[in-house]
C-alpha cells in the first residue's frame, strides 16, 4: 500500500497550472518534478488541501477559486509613484516587473501597468490574483512522516 498525503508528507509530483480560459501558466512536465513537504508554505492553500488523501500514482484535476488560490484583486494594491523614484535610464514599460524594497527590508514585486512623464502606476497584486486556476497533478511519490513516540 502506498503512503497517503497528510500534513508533513514529502511529495514528488508533476503539475501544470492553467487559467480558467486554458492558458498555460507553468508546468513541470518535461522537466524535473517538484518536491515539497506539505505544510511548508510552498503551495497555495487550496492546492494543499486538495492533495490531502492522494497517493502515488494519482492524477487529479483541481480547480481553485481566487479566494483559495492567489487572492482577489485589490484596487488598493495599485499605486501611483512619482517617475522621479525610478532611475532615469530604467524602462517603465507596461508589463515590466520590478522588485521594490519596503521600509522593513522585505522585497516585493510590482508590475508596471502604465506610465507617463510624471507618474508610474504599479500593481502589487499577485499576477494570478482574481483568477480561478486549474492544476493538473500527477503524484509520483509520497513519503509520510514517521511518528516518534519518544517525543513529548
Amino acid at each position: 500500500m502506498s503512503d497517503v498525503i497528510v500534513p508533513g508528507s514529502t511529495v514528488n509530483m508533476h503539475y501544470s497550472l492553467r487559467l480558467e480560459d486554458g492558458t498555460l501558466v507553468e508546468s513541470s512536465y518535461g522537466a524535473e518534478p517538484v518536491e515539497f513537504d506539505l505544510g511548508d508554505g510552498t503551495l497555495i492553500s487550496g492546492l494543499e488541501r486538495a492533495l490531502y488523501g492522494l497517493e502515488a500514482g494519482a492524477h487529479q484535476s483541481i480547480r481553485i477559486s481566487p479566494k483559495e488560490g492567489y487572492g482577489e484583486r485589490d484596487a488598493q494594491r495599485v499605486h501611483s509613484l512619482p517617475r522621479a523614484h525610478f532611475d532615469a535610464d530604467m524602462p517603465v514599460d507596461s508589463g515590466t516587473i520590478i522588485s521594490f524594497e519596503l521600509p522593513s527590508g522585505e522585497e516585493v514585486p510590482g508590475m508596471i501597468i502604465a506610465a507617463d512623464g510624471e507618474t508610474v502606476q504599479v500593481d502589487f497584486n499577485h499576477p494570478l490574483a482574481g483568477h480561478e486556476v486549474i492544476f493538473e497533478v500527477d503524484i509520483l511519490t509520497v513519503y509520510t512522516p514517521v511518528a516518534n513516540d519518544d517525543e513529548p
